[in-house]
């Protein structure tokens, strides 16, 4: 459950991810047309970091990496990194399910990385919240 696209000698069109997410197929296409638009975010088909995390969609901002969308059969995995202060500052508005990722956060620097997966509206709501902080 929850695989990824990894077989990196085919690179998928968006569509192709957008319907590898299945039920949030629609929510694939929704985050990545909403940071586009919202955010002005310039984004590209990517298979980053080596072999463990299959094809995704980056979204850069002046070449500045805001967030890597995983595609994965039947979700998507956003893989974002905020400040300690940034996460602190959302924390309390946060579902149960996103304060555990950011309580299991990898950490870097002043902050840390979560790799959070979207499997329902409630995520959905969360994570673009997360999104806007790094956005703005």
């Amino acid at each position: 459950m929850y695989e990824r696209m990894m077989n990196k000698q085919v690179m998928p069109t968006t569509g192709e991810m957008a319907e590898y997410c299945a039920e949030n197929a629609e929510r694939f296409s929704m985050i990545n047309d909403w940071l586009t638009t919202a955010f002005h975010t310039e984004w590209k088909v990517v298979f980053p970091y080596g072999n463990h995390y299959g094809w995704g969609i980056g979204h850069y901002k002046k070449k500045k990496l805001m967030c890597n969308i995983f595609a994965e059969a039947g979700a998507f995995t956003v893989m974002i990194r905020l400040t300690n202060v940034q996460y602190k500052r959302i924390y309390a508005e946060m579902k149960k399910y996103t304060q555990e990722y950011i309580d299991h956060k990898y950490p870097c620097g002043d902050g840390g990385w979560i790799h959070y997966r979207v499997i329902c509206q409630e995520h959905y709501e969360d994570i673009k919240k997360l999104l806007e902080i790094k956005c703005l």
